[in-house]
């Protein structure tokens, strides 16, 4: 058996495009674009990086990006005062915090600055009751693309056994309770986990995201089982061992290519949707 690849290039591809037609309309509409602010604290490379990409996505679909760069130094009060700065500013359809922010800051009270409305990453605990009750909200990019995937090759989901190996509040739990909304049955793994691969070969989707190279091995899989991971480690390396997986799974997604372009397009299709709402909130009724 040689394994389907998930292509998230070019699905995320299709939904650029989309947002695109629909960031022009907006800005027609409006006189302006929707506009995403980034926060990023500290000089961290890697972060850097990828706030300059997301930036350039943004130009790239017509949503404009504003840039709030603070000091490795900044306390957490002043992080927490910069987003509800933010959060109050009517011309700010939504707001990125990019982590992870220095250990001394408090992350979580910093997501939780972010007004629920503008929460286009889906990092706060407002997003996270939406996802798991099934109500109106944004979705953590991660778990919200790899569902886009999954329904972009017609996966089925109802009815079928995901393991999902991995429990960070913006990846695992999150992508654990919107694959439960959609009536798979769901079991978490983590580090304590007894027995993992017994656990993982009864799985028909396994999505992997523990940020650990290759731990989830192709011979733990059940054969044609979809296989997504989300991991992405030194050396373009994910979290399955991905050529033994390949030749058992019947769909997987590739290191790069799969999940993380489905993340940033989710992020600014996110964005154009909060711009959307906030317009509508502005009519009369």
């Amino acid at each position: 058996m040689t394994a389907r690849i998930l292509d998230g290039t070019a699905v995320a591809r299709t939904l650029l495009e989309q947002t695109a037609a629909r960031a022009s309309a907006f800005t027609e509409r409006t006189g302006r674009a929707p506009l995403l602010a980034t926060v990023l604290v500290g000089d961290d490379p890697a972060s850097q990086t990828y706030v300059r990409m997301k930036r350039s996505r943004c130009a790239k679909v017509g949503i404009g990006s504003r840039a709030v760069e603070l000091p490795a130094a900044t306390t957490t009060g002043e992080l927490v005062a910069r987003i509800s700065e933010l959060s109050a500013d009517p011309l700010v359809d939504g707001i990125l915090l990019q982590h992870p922010v220095p250990g001394h800051i408090d992350e979580r009270a910093a997501f939780e600055a972010i007004a629920p409305g503008k929460d286009v990453d889906g990092v706060t605990m407002h997003s996270f009751a939406a996802m798991a009750f099934g109500e109106p909200g944004f979705h953590s990019c991660t778990p919200g693309g790899i569902l886009r995937l999954l329904d972009a090759y017609g996966i089925e989901l109802e009815g079928r056994h995901a393991v999902v190996v991995g429990r960070s509040p913006i990846l695992g739990k999150p992508v654990g309770m919107l694959l439960l909304a959609r009536n798979a049955t769901v079991t978490y793994c983590h580090s304590r986990t007894a027995d993992l691969a017994s656990v993982v070969a009864t799985a028909d989707i396994v999505v992997a995201a523990v940020g650990k190279p290759e731990l989830v091995r192709g011979a733990w899989l059940k054969p044609g089982a979809v296989v997504v991971d989300a991991g992405y480690n030194p050396g373009n390396v994910g979290d399955v061992e991905y050529v033994a997986a390949s030749e058992r799974a019947g769909f997987i997604t590739p290191v790069p290519g799969g999940v993380g372009p489905m993340t940033i397009a989710l992020l600014l299709a996110q964005t154009v949707d909060a711009a959307e709402t906030a317009e509508k909130a502005l009519q009369p009724a």
